[in-house]
């Protein structure tokens, strides 16, 4: 018999939510299985009993026909389980080879690390994978996207029977997951059992054998890929036929006057960049990883210094020097990295969605709780948050409540924004609450307020946006309106130089 990994009867509660309940499913070795479901659908929590994280509070977690109980990661290590979360594990300050060798650092006999014998092992590991990263750069210099590849390079040393992806290809590019998906196919080969959490439904059909579906906390119904289509996977998540998502959208059909202006934007890292934003409208960025898209939106938000360059808001000169600034003139941005730059983690809910009008929620010097929690309050019931109460820590949501939380903050009552700056807004969201923030997006336009879109998907820029701006290495390389707009276009300009060459 192959390796396996059996939930059995797992059960797991929280204050106020029964995370996971009776749930039972096998993956079996030289299988890639797929875990889908809703934000909240119990998959991180899964995760985390398989890590060793958390231990459940009934039913058994079998390996290879043995029981096993871990009460601490470490364990399920040495197990031979590997677990690839969204928020890298790694150590910013630290070297890559130092970060892939971690917990099993090479020494000689008296304990002195034998750094040539890490730093060759670590060389060979990065370019079977294809990359061109230094052993000895820090990790903290490193773009999102080769960090989440060290992270999982460190997996693939331990040489894991058990190894769980959770949304790995969010920071990718589309040649870095083709490098990814062909050590998954290797791993398969291996026998290995492989696990993977995905809300991109093109890759749970390009690359696993199986699909394990997840609702509210219990198994819904494992099948075969082969034997499934897009549309009924989606029914069986959300408990629901979407149907078509973009065509079921209310858009505004009303483009007002310029709202935004930017001319000969020129920063660290962005050269040159002219764009205007009208009223009602949703304009596209798009771009390869590296673009300088996010670092257009830093600048405009006051995060990023601006060299030259002129910014217009409602026709006059706006001078963005901090966050603080720029959201008390009517911008909010909703930032890539939600962990890093877009949360106060140890914080409540309440405390992330009032922390822009803390003010309006003020007595003096005194926050009034009970405003803030009434202002919490209408947020989660208007973005569906799954959670008991708004007093929960945000650090203790689900990646895609996570999100919501943000995207609240910015949209509530008490804001007053004119322009919504998304960055990557749909990153690690499932398909139901997709739609959700599609459909804010299109409300957002029709109350006359300028949308600046970003994304990776493709399909969500074109469907979206009444134009798309598309960036490369620094500089806009072009400008389509929705017509004009196509995969094979859009692809041209973001791979082409801003002067012709390719």
């Amino acid at each position: 018999m192959g390796q396996y990994v059996e939930f059995r009867g797992i059960s797991k509660a929280f204050p106020g939510v029964q995370a996971l309940r009776d749930v039972s499913f096998r993956i079996d070795g030289g299988r890639v299985t797929a875990l889908v479901g809703e934000n909240g659908a119990g998959k991180s929590t899964l995760l985390k009993i398989l890590s060793g994280d958390l231990a459940p509070d009934e039913g058994v977690l079998i390996i290879d026909g043995a029981e096993k109980k871990f009460s601490h990661p470490n364990e399920a290590i040495k197990t031979g389980i590997s677990v690839i979360y969204q928020e890298r594990q790694l150590i910013p300050a630290l070297s890559v080879m130092e970060n892939i060798f971690l917990d099993d650092l090479p020494c000689n006999r008296v304990g002195i690390l034998r750094v040539r014998e890490i730093r060759r092992q670590a060389r060979e590991i990065i370019e079977s994978f294809g990359l061109r990263i230094d052993p000895d750069a820090p990790v903290a210099r490193l773009p999102v996207a080769y960090q989440q590849m060290v992270e999982i390079m460190k997996a693939y040393r331990r040489d894991s029977r058990v190894i769980a992806f959770d949304e790995p290809t969010a920071p990718l590019t589309d040649a870095e997951i083709d490098i990814l998906f062909k050590l998954i196919g290797r791993l398969r080969d291996e026998g290995k059992v492989v696990l993977y959490v995905s809300h991109r439904m093109a890759e749970i059909f390009r690359i696993t054998d199986d699909i394990a579906v997840m609702k509210d906390g219990q198994l819904v119904e494992t099948r075969e890929t082969a034997r499934t289509d897009e549309r009924a996977l989606i029914s069986a998540m959300v408990g629901r036929d979407v149907g078509d998502t973009y065509a079921k959208l209310s858009r505004n059909d009303r483009i007002g006057d310029v709202l935004l202006e930017v001319n000969g934007l020129e920063t660290e890292k962005v050269h040159n960049v002219s764009f205007t934003l009208r009223r009602g409208e949703v304009l596209g960025f798009a771009g390869l990883v590296g673009a300088g898209r996010t670092e257009v939106m830093r600048a405009l938000f006051g995060v990023d210094d601006v060299i030259a360059g002129e910014i217009r808001l409602e026709g006059e000169p706006a001078d963005f020097t901090s966050p603080r600034r720029a959201i008390d003139a009517g911008l909010a941005l909703c930032p890539e990295d939600r962990k890093e730059q877009g949360l106060i983690l140890p914080r409540s809910i309440a405390e992330n969605i009032s922390a822009p009008v803390l003010k309006k929620v003020s007595k003096g010097v005194f926050i009034d709780t009970d405003a803030e929690r009434r202002l919490a309050d209408a947020s989660v019931e208007k973005y569906s948050i799954k959670t008991p109460t708004v007093s929960k820590i945000t650090y203790e949501l689900s990646g895609g409540n996570q999100q919501k939380v943000i995207l609240a903050r910015w949209t509530s009552e008490m804001m007053t924004t004119k322009v919504l700056i998304l960055d990557e807004p749909t990153k690690g969201i499932d398909v139901g609450t997709k739609a959700e923030v599609y459909q804010m997006v299109c409300d957002y336009a029709k109350e006359g307020k300028g949308v600046i879109f970003i994304s990776s998907e493709l399909t969500e820029v074109l469907s979206l946006c009444d134009r798309i701006i598309v960036m490369r290495d620094g500089y806009v390389s072009g400008e389509l309106t929705r017509e004009e707009a196509t995969e094979e276009r859009v692809l041209a300009l973001a791979m082409t130089d801003v002067g012709g060459e390719s």
